[in-house]
């Protein structure tokens, strides 16, 4: 394992996420209750700010066509809230796929991040 260190407890809240950058790729950092999760930043459905999304629990939801996924294990909850005929094109298009996620641990207020 190779963690990096990523941001500090300090700079988020219960509830909360954030964009950092490790060696030019986009890493998105959530707290809720006390623990902190890490996963990539861009959406693997159409590259959506996860950071700017919301947090509910520890499902985060893409702003871009609100994809859903638990922050748990990067699993897929919802590929969008498309209905219909275009639910079915866009699943054929782009095929539902996890949120690539990464360990976390906590050492001295500084939160790091398993990123190989």
């Amino acid at each position: 394992m190779s963690f990096v260190e990523i941001a500090t407890t300090d700079e988020l809240t219960d509830g909360n996420m954030k964009m950092v950058k490790v060696n030019d790729h986009e890493l998105m950092i959530a707290q809720v209750g006390d623990d902190y999760y890490c996963s990539d930043n861009r959406c693997p459905h159409m590259g959506g700010n996860l950071s700017m999304g919301k947090l509910e629990g520890t499902v985060v939801t893409c702003p871009r066509h609100h994809s859903q996924f638990d922050l748990t294990d990067g699993h897929n909850i919802r590929w969008t809230d498309w209905t219909g005929l275009k639910l079915s094109l866009g699943k054929i298009l782009r095929s539902p796929r996890p949120l690539k996620t990464y360990d976390v641990k906590i050492e001295g207020g500084k939160i790091l991040v398993d990123f190989k």
